[in-house]
This record gives structure tokens, sequence and C-alpha cells, in this order.
């Protein structure tokens, strides 16, 4: 999938019309979407990230990139990286700022992006960056 875009900025140089590939990228808040379904995840944070993460690369997406997002307790249950067509993002602290900041550079790219969440307050803070949101059950590994 291609657009036009018109103008100025770093793909293209004054004035110059261009096309350029927008990538569908979906960002998946790993704590909201295991912590949406209880499920006894709090018994075991590693494991439901890993169930998490093999229910993502097992699926079939309408988007172009996958990208887990994990924190805490999960980070032990997927190896940071891409394995399976599947990015994992071990979150250095609160997974909401790593979500915000890979939303910003994407959306600075041009890209459409897309966040599986239903956390009210990442959800504020991600509607000024243009991201999309979905909820977070139709990723759940136990749908």
């Amino acid at each position: 999938m291609a657009r036009t875009r018109c103008g100025s900025g770093p793909f293209f140089g004054s004035g110059t019309r261009g096309t350029i590939d927008v990538v569908k990228v979906l960002i998946v808040d790993g704590a909201n979407v295991v912590g949406s379904v209880p499920d006894g995840w709090w018994r075991d944070r590693a494991g439901a990230a890993s169930r998490l993460h093999d229910g993502l690369a097992r699926g079939q997406w309408p988007y172009d990139q996958v990208v887990l997002v994990v924190e805490g307790q999960a980070r032990k249950g997927v190896e940071a990286g891409v394995t399976d067509g599947l990015t994992t993002i071990h979150a250095p602290g609160e997974g909401d700022d790593e979500i915000v900041a890979q939303c910003r550079v994407l959306a600075e790219r041009g890209d459409d992006v897309t966040v599986a969440t239903a956390d009210r307050g990442l959800i504020a803070r991600l509607t000024p960056l243009g991201a999309a949101i979905t909820g977070p059950r139709d990723f759940h590994p136990g749908r």
C-alpha cells in the first residue's frame, strides 16, 4: 500500500511530490492484553507473556508488522528481538512509556499505527499521535 504526499521533509526535497510506503503496524500492550482476561496470569506473568507471544506469532493479522511490548516480570517469558515474524520489545520501565515512544517514532515515519489496549490513560497519550486503538481481547491467546 502506498500513498502520495506533497511537501517537504525528510522524505522529499522542498516542494517535491513523492510516494512512500505506508506500513501498517500493530503494537500490542502486553500487560493490558494479558490482563484483559482473569485466567490466573498474575501467578505466572512470564508464562502469560510467552503464551501471548506464541498466539500473536501464529495469528494471521492484517498488519505488516506486529510489535509486542512487555514489562516487568513478563520480560522473562519472551526474548527481546524478532522471532517468528514478531518483534518483542522489553520496556526498560513502564510499558506505556515505551508504547508512546514507539508510536511517536512510527508516526514521524508516516506509518499507520494501531495499538491493542484498553488502558484509558495510555489511549489519552496516544490520541495526539494519531494512533488508532483496538481492544485487547481480540489478541488474547485464550480467545
